[in-house]
């Protein structure tokens, strides 16, 4: 008897794949666009068009909303396959776990907040002399900031609490570790996102475990 093959079965399973992290998709095909864009780009022109959506202190002040979205939507070193990786170990399972609502509130978190700590550091040295005023113009674009807050969340979804210790231990190494060599307002800016990360713990899901631990209202 004739063995089917099926070939429409691989592409069943990519579909099904995509669509239980549908928010992650549509960011990375948003981000395979724009890095296309970005090679057919000249340098000055280049420039130009990531300055505009960068969430610089200058631009911050002028219109926080346009470049807090449109910065998150432009990679800033890397290739897009490289994301394409990343995003699959990370992402993925943030959105499949989290929902989309809570993935992308877990990631806003970790983004605005960690924008806004990072380029208030950066402001605190153009004041007290420290970085020049030019400084107010730094680019800065990426998805490294919401990268660092999920990369923290999944803590909470080991359910071995020793693993998850480790786990928590070795994203924060990882972050605190460019703290201590040639500073930068993004080394603070990974490390705040990495700890907005682990402070959305009310935004996960709730353990059955938990839940029984919790007396009923009477």
């Amino acid at each position: 008897m004739p063995v089917s093959l099926r070939p429409a079965a691989p592409a069943h399973a990519i579909r099904s794949y995509v669509r239980r992290a549908p928010g992650t998709f549509i960011w990375l095909g948003i981000l395979f666009v724009t890095s296309v864009i970005m090679h057919q780009l000249t340098p000055d022109i280049l420039e130009h068009v990531l300055e505009r959506r960068s969430t610089n202190i200058h631009n911050l002040l002028l219109s926080p909303g346009r470049v807090l979205l449109t910065s998150a939507l432009w990679l800033d070193g890397g290739g897009w396959p490289l994301y394409v990786l990343v995003f699959n170990i990370f992402h993925v399972p943030a959105e499949r776990w989290l929902g989309t609502r809570r993935w992308l509130a877990v990631m806003g978190v970790a983004h605005i907040g960690a924008t806004y700590l990072s380029e208030g550091v950066l402001a605190l040295a153009i004041h007290t002399g420290a970085a020049p005023h030019s400084a107010v113009n730094t680019l800065d674009v990426g998805v490294s900031y919401a990268l660092a807050g999920v990369a923290a969340v999944l803590t909470y979804r080991i359910p071995w609490r020793p693993l998850r210790y480790v786990y928590a231990a070795g994203v924060l190494l990882f972050y605190t570790a460019p703290l201590f060599d040639h500073l930068t307002f993004t080394d603070i800016g990974h490390f705040s996102a990495a700890l907005l990360g682990l402070a959305c713990y009310p935004l996960t899901p709730r353990r059955k475990s938990d839940q029984a631990a919790t007396p009923n209202a009477s």
